[in-house]
C-alpha cells in the first residue's frame, strides 16, 4: 500500500442498500440532430459468457439491465442511432482471462473501423505487463482496469510496471478508481482501495502517464474537477454521472473546469434507463458549441487518435 492510502470508510455507498430499481423511461431513436458527433467511449464488450454473469450480478447487487444484447448487437445498436464512434471497454477478473478478451476485442474492432478497442490486464498476474504490450501490438488503442473488480489500488507498487507499459506506448489507461458504486459485493472495500488521493498519487509519480477516470471520479466530483486543474494527464469520463440515477443532483463540475478533457460514456449496455439519456441531460446543460463538440466527440477523439473517416 501507498504511505498516503487513506483508512477505510463507513460512510454510506451508492448500493449498500441493495440493488436499485429498472427505469422505463423513453428513449430516442436516434441522436438528437441539434447535437454534434458523438464518440460513445464508454461501451462494454465481452463474449456473451462473460455477459451472462456480469449481467446476473448486476441483477443480484446493482440494477436490471435493459439492454442484454450481445456484443456485436451492442455495436449495430448504438451506431444505428448516430454514433459516430464507439469505444470499447472489458476487463479480466481473475488471472489468465486477459489474453482472450484482448483478442476478442481486437477482432470486433478488425471488423467495423468505427469499434476503438481497449486492452485490458489483470493486475500483479504473472507476466502482466508482456500481456499489455500484446495488446497494444494487436493495435487496442489503451487499456481498461477496474479496482473495485479487480481488487487493487491505482497506488499500489504491482501497477507500476502498466503504467511504464502505458507510457512507452503512449496509450492512455482509463482506471475505475472513483470510490463509488460501493456495494457489499465487491471483495474489497471500495473506498479503501481508490479515491482521489490514490490517483493523485499516481499522477505524481507517473508525470507522463494519461489517466482518465470514469464516472467524473464518483463520488468525488468536485474534487476530482479540481485535480484536473493540476494535472493535465487526468481525463474524465461522465457514464453515469450525469443520468440522475446513482445521484440526485448532476454534478457538472468537471464540465464546467475543464470540457477539453471530459468525453462522454454511456456504460451501455449494462444500463437500467434509456441509452441516450445522458445525451438529452448534456443537450440540456447548454454548453457553448466548442465546450459541446469537445465533450460529445472531440476529446474523446483527440484521447484515442481517432481519424475522421
Amino acid at each position: 500500500m501507498h504511505p498516503n492510502a487513506p483508512v477505510p470508510c463507513a460512510c454510506a455507498g451508492f448500493l449498500d442498500a441493495g440493488p436499485l430499481p429498472l427505469v422505463q423511461d423513453l428513449e430516442g431513436a436516434r441522436v438528437h440532430p441539434d447535437l454534434p458527433s458523438v464518440v460513445d467511449a464508454h461501451v462494454h464488450l465481452f463474449p456473451d459468457p462473460v455477459f451472462q454473469a456480469l449481467w446476473s450480478w448486476f441483477e443480484r447487487y446493482g440494477w436490471p439491465v435493459r439492454y442484454p444484447l450481445p456484443s456485436p448487437k451492442v455495436i449495430e445498436f448504438l451506431l444505428s442511432r448516430g454514433v459516430e464512434h464507439l469505444v470499447a471497454l472489458h476487463y479480466a477478473h481473475k488471472p489468465g482471462m486477459a489474453r482472450g478478451l484482448n483478442r476478442y476485442v481486437a477482432g470486433l474492432a478488425a471488423r467495423e473501423p468505427r469499434l476503438i478497442g481497449l486492452a485490458t490486464v489483470l493486475p500483479g498476474e504473472p507476466g502482466a505487463a508482456e500481456v499489455l504490450r500484446e495488446g497494444f501490438e494487436l493495435g487496442l488503442a489503451g487499456v481498461k482496469l477496474h479496482c473495485h473488480v479487480q481488487c487493487f489500488a491505482p497506488d499500489e507498487p504491482v501497477m507500476a510496471e502498466l503504467y511504464e507499459v502505458c507510457v512507452e506506448y503512449d496509450r492512455p489507461m482509463v482506471i475505475h478508481a472513483g470510490r463509488e458504486p460501493r456495494s457489499p459485493a465487491y471483495k474489497v472495500d471500495t473506498w479503501s482501495v481508490s479515491g482521489v488521493g490514490r490517483v493523485e498519487n499516481v499522477l505524481r509519480d507517473f508525470p507522463a502517464l494519461t489517466l482518465c477516470v470514469p464516472h467524473l471520479g464518483a463520488d468525488e466530483f468536485a474534487e476530482f474537477a479540481a485535480l484536473m486543474g493540476r494535472y493535465d494527464g487526468l481525463w474524465l469520463d461522465t457514464t453515469m454521472a450525469l443520468a440522475g440515477f446513482l445521484t440526485a443532483g448532476v454534478p457538472t463540475e468537471a464540465l464546467r473546469a475543464c470540457p477539453e478533457r471530459v468525453i462522454y460514456g454511456s456504460d451501455f449496455p449494462n444500463l437500467p434507463y434509456a441509452w441516450d439519456r445522458e445525451l438529452g441531460v448534456i443537450r440540456g446543460l447548454e454548453l457553448p458549441d466548442d465546450e459541446l463538440e469537445m465533450v460529445l466527440g472531440g476529446g474523446a477523439k483527440r484521447l484515442y487518435g481517432i481519424v475522421e473517416s
